[in-house]
């Protein structure tokens, strides 16, 4: 679906406008008491803790008629971490919207490889870094920002009725299943007609953009074995079956060795991106390419990493350099990540990887693949189809940076919680965004965000919730 145009801005937007930047400084202290929280879920329990509590405080003083600490609960998950939930009913003949957004973040590894500490909010070069900066603290930031510009004048009800969740999960780093299942158990604890998943981000600072479709993931862990242990490689070597050796030529077996295209036999790879373009320039930089190194000419890059399958392989065991021994290896193991695009069923394509690495094994090595849980893909409009709240949000994001259009993009990563909202609400709207950009480098050292980005984030969030009907 191309770029979708809008109209002039609605004239109330000034005013909100200037009550969403008047919230920016309560909005970074909020950003910095998040962030200094390393609430990594099951590595970090106390921390996840007060970061739950934090949430909780949080939503429990926002100005909202009918929200209030008598209105939000805490609520544990299967897998043990707790979600956060706030309601406020919708008044007779009125829609609810729910808000998204997690709490929970990613590991920030050796504290040597950032600039500045990942639990300290600090500025740089008009950018605030930390862990959960931008995933996903600061589109929780965008929730409160949204909604106390909307209530700055603690006089009557900016939004008429409206009903409103907020929803604030504590695993979605880890998959997030604990609260799948209780979505699953308590449908009504999410019941809404609009959705918004405020996960994601644009396709560059500046760049008003809807995700409309998200992989899914299908991993598999290789195992090949091939000796009873171990043989010296001056002895044996050159006819002794090397497992390490059988494991490359099986991954390399994943790739096309001149397209960089994924290869894996009877899994269909033909689909076509129908959004935003991606160009060549703009991804080496995004993915920060080396100079001279190649991308893959396999398709156009929208369509390799938004809309076909996509294997990677994301670790293999194996004896490391330092201290490697002269001995053919007796055995070899890999995790193999494969992505899956909007209609494609995952459990389908992990058994077809798992099909084609087997048959890819030299000198009838002995291979085993274990399947490991699978996520679904999820596209939240069909390209073409008319969508009420996708094209308000479009309308108020567009509003909100001065633009005249709004991008829309895939994402190679996963949600798995929006295929949980949808069959648990077949009817509601679900729509992704948020404050994330190529630069926010999330999930890796230096993680930041543009703080312009919260304001106009919140500003277009203010202004799809004061017009929603």
């Amino acid at each position: 679906m191309p770029a979708t145009e809008f109209p002039a801005p609605h004239p109330d937007l000034d005013a909100l406008a200037v009550a969403v930047t008047a919230q920016m400084d309560r909005a970074r202290i909020d950003l910095a008491d998040l962030v200094a929280l390393p609430s990594v879920h099951e590595a970090e329990p106390d921390a996840c803790a007060r970061a739950c509590e934090l949430t909780r405080a949080l939503l429990a003083e926002l100005p909202v008629p009918g929200l209030g600490p008598d209105a939000v609960e805490v609520i544990e998950t299967s897998d043990g971490s707790r979600a956060v939930f706030a309601h406020r009913p919708a008044a007779p003949g009125r829609p609810t919207v729910l808000l998204y957004s997690h709490y929970d973040v990613q590991p920030a590894g050796d504290p040597a490889d950032w600039t500045s500490s990942p639990w300290e909010l600090t500025e740089r070069d008009g950018r605030w870094y930390g862990r959960g900066a931008a995933d996903c603290k600061g589109n929780l930031v965008v929730h409160l920002t949204a909604l106390r510009a909307l209530h700055a004048d603690e006089t009557g009800d900016p939004l008429d009725g409206l009903g409103i969740r907020l929803v604030v999960e504590g695993s979605e780093e880890t998959g997030g299943g604990g609260l799948d299942d209780l979505v699953a158990r308590r449908p009504d604890l999410v019941a809404a007609d609009a959705i918004l998943i405020v996960d994601s981000g644009n396709a560059a600072v500046g760049v008003p953009t809807l995700t409309t479709s998200l992989r899914g993931i299908a991993n598999v862990v290789v195992t090949v074995d091939t000796l009873a242990a171990g043989v010296h490689s001056g002895q044996f070597g050159g006819a002794a079956p090397d497992a390490l050796a059988a494991l490359v030529a099986m991954l390399a077996s994943l790739r096309d060795p001149e397209t960089g295209a994924t290869t894996v036999d009877g899994l269909d790879a033909g689909s076509a991106w129908t959004g935003r373009p991606y160009d060549e320039e703009t991804f080496r930089a995004d993915a920060g390419v080396l100079d001279g190194v190649g991308v893959s000419t396999a398709a156009p890059l929208a369509d390799l990493v938004w809309s076909r399958p996509a294997a990677t392989v994301l670790g293999i065991d194996c004896p490391p350099v330092e201290g490697a021994i002269a001995a053919v290896q007796p055995t070899a193991r890999a995790l193999v990540n494969l992505r899956v695009p909007p209609g494609m069923d995952p459990e389908a394509a992990q058994e077809t990887l798992a099909r084609h690495l087997e048959a890819h094994a030299p000198w009838n090595a002995r291979v085993r693949v274990e399947k490991q849980a699978v996520g679904h893909p999820f596209r939240s409009v069909e390209p073409g189809a008319d969508d009420p709240v996708h094209d308000l949000l479009g309308r108020c994001l567009a509003e909100a940076y001065g633009a005249d259009e709004v991008a829309e993009v895939g994402s190679g990563g996963s949600i798995p919680l929006c295929g949980a909202l949808r069959t648990a609400h077949p009817g509601a709207s679900i729509a992704l965004f948020g404050v994330e950009d190529p630069a926010a480098a999330i999930h890796s050292p230096d993680e930041s965000v543009d703080p312009r980005e919260i304001e106009r984030i919140a500003l277009a969030e203010a202004a799809f919730l004061s017009r929603y009907r």
